[in-house]
């Protein structure tokens, strides 16, 4: 199967989510001779109250590290010569994936997960499980080994 563009959400708080999905996704990028979009997403706070107990310009520095680190990370596995682009943006995780499958016209999500964890899935769920169920595309996803 080829595709034309194909997303990679990158979680920089879990390894395996470049380590195990990205070179999985360059490779089939290369292969089908699809436009690369690697995105990550900084959470937000929640809820004002929260955001209270924070420096003023905490997001801002949140944003400017996560640039730098999903600039290293993609400069670091994906090949110079393969066109990629990076995306990275705050809010809602599950948002912006599926804001991102929209604006890049992405037809593959290649995404890393880890091992099932119930306790884990009922108290926060499971974004690859969200991604999975309601993507309008074709989703990969990467299990990562079991620690």
């Amino acid at each position: 199967m080829m595709f034309k563009s194909i997303l990679v959400p990158i979680d920089l708080n879990h390894e395996e989510t470049w380590t195990e999905a990205l070179p999985l996704a360059v490779r089939m990028a290369r292969e089908s001779g699809a436009a690369l979009h690697v995105t990550s997403v900084v959470p937000d706070f929640g809820s004002a109250i929260v955001q209270s107990y924070f420096p003023a310009d905490f997001e801002t520095k949140a944003l400017e590290r996560a640039e730098s680190e999903l600039e290293r990370i993609v400069a670091e596995a994906v090949p110079a010569d393969l066109k990629y682009q990076l995306h990275l943006e705050h809010g809602s995780i599950r948002k912006h994936i599926m804001d991102q499958v929209r604006a890049t016209g992405a037809d593959l999500i290649i995404m890393a997960a880890h091992a099932p964890d119930q306790f884990r899935e009922i108290l926060v769920g499971s974004h690859a499980d969200w991604i999975v169920r309601h993507a309008p595309v074709s989703v990969f996803v990467v299990r990562s080994p079991a620690p």
